[in-house]
């Protein structure tokens, strides 16, 4: 790969480690407005080996937030922009495209292989922990997006493992699901601690007429959720720096908060 281009990382964390980063095999699920962005700096960080999978396409709706989401993209699959997106970046990138749906069917072609990392980006609960539970069960470094929809404060984003999480109502979810299937600790997640008031129904639950709805296009009833792209934004560059945190080492992002002279400390 082009030194120049990884110049400014190299001078800061040291060109052993943009090498490392180069042979590092990392498998991204969800490209929407979490996942996009963490694909972003992936690529400009220096990842040498990229899967990334989304069945979706792009929407109008999609442009509030969603980095790979332009008026030239819309009607195109995520997958296809966002290969073409990293290729512009970084064209000795070895991108490999699924263009799935994330299901018990689809699972293990998702995250087969030799895999350093599995990151999850999807915004639907099933989906979500199928992926997270086959990634854990099989002894693969997994980290993962809760709710970033329905926030309005990104200075409430927070990282902790998904078993000490709070206030993040698919967070929860997740993790009632998982616990039934033997899943412990050892998943980091970035989540918001801001309140919010919604709960994950099935679909045919009455409650489910109180949102506006959107088939997609597995056939899914999905609520269209207000969300924003300054907080989606957070979410996604967090979600980029556990990753690269989780593959380097946390050492080698270790700092120490400058003195404060109003407090003194």
């Amino acid at each position: 790969m082009q030194h120049e281009q990884f110049l400014r990382i190299s001078r800061l964390l040291g060109e052993e480690q943009v090498a490392r980063l180069h042979a590092k095999r990392v498998v991204l699920v969800g490209l929407g407005a979490v996942g996009g962005m963490c694909l972003e700096s992936l690529v400009r960080s220096g990842v040498g080996w990229i899967r990334i999978v989304d069945f979706d396409t792009v929407s109008i709706t999609n442009i509030n937030r969603q980095i790979l989401a332009t008026h030239e993209t819309v009607g195109m699959s995520k997958t296809r922009v966002a290969e073409e997106r990293i290729k512009a970046i970084n064209p000795e990138c070895t991108v490999e495209v699924l263009p799935l749906f994330v299901n018990n069917d689809t699972v293990a072609e998702i995250v087969g292989g030799e895999i350093d990392l599995v990151i999850d980006a999807i915004d639907s609960l099933n989906p979500k922990c199928a992926l997270l539970e086959a990634a854990y069960t099989r002894g693969i470094p997994v980290i993962s997006s809760m709710g970033a929809a329905l926030r309005r404060d990104p200075f409430l984003v927070r990282k902790a493992d998904l078993m000490e999480s709070w206030g993040c109502p698919l967070a929860r979810a997740v993790r009632t699901k998982l616990r039934r299937r033997g899943v412990g600790r050892g998943i980091e997640v970035i989540f918001s601690a801001e309140e919010v008031q919604y709960t994950y129904k099935r679909p045919e639950d009455e409650e489910y007429a109180d949102f506006n709805e959107q088939i997609s296009d597995q056939g899914r009833r999905r609520n269209v959720l207000g969300s924003l792209p300054t907080v989606t934004a957070v979410f996604g560059q967090m979600l980029a720096h556990l990753a690269l945190t989780t593959l380097l080492g946390s050492e080698t992002f270790a700092g120490r908060e400058a003195y404060n002279p109003a407090t003194g400390v």
